[in-house]
């Protein structure tokens, strides 16, 4: 068994979100409102889609809920390099455990994804 198989998805993405509110107080600290709030939005609404993704009415549904979150990682991403390369964050041994943890949670909701649109369609 890989390690993407054994990510409990909710849990990663809950603990992400608790990060990314700490570098948004971080980020306000810092007075940086725009992107910061961004940032806040994109990288708590992973986990918030995959919660809803677990009541979803029916298969497709599910889908649905999953792709959302796999969008809302990606933006996160775009996010972060972004106050990266602006100066807002260092590339530091922080930065790499939250970019690292964000790669794993957009690689497991991938995998996600295409295994139920597989399950949906019978492949």
């Amino acid at each position: 068994m890989n390690n993407m198989e054994r990510v409990d998805i909710r849990k990663i993405s809950y603990s992400f979100a608790l990060k990314i509110i700490d570098l948004y107080k971080y980020l306000i600290s810092k007075n940086e409102f725009v992107m910061s709030k961004q940032i806040l939005r994109s990288g708590t609404s992973i986990g918030a889609n995959v919660e809803e993704a677990q009541a979803g009415q029916s298969k497709r549904d599910f889908v649905a809920k999953m792709s959302i979150a796999a969008k809302e990682a990606r933006e996160t991403n775009y996010w972060l390099n972004l106050l990266r390369d602006s100066g807002y964050l260092s590339n530091d041994s922080n930065f790499e455990k939250l970019t690292e943890e964000l790669t794993l949670i957009i690689k497991t909701l991938t995998k996600i994804v295409k295994t139920a649109q597989g399950n949906i369609s019978g492949k």
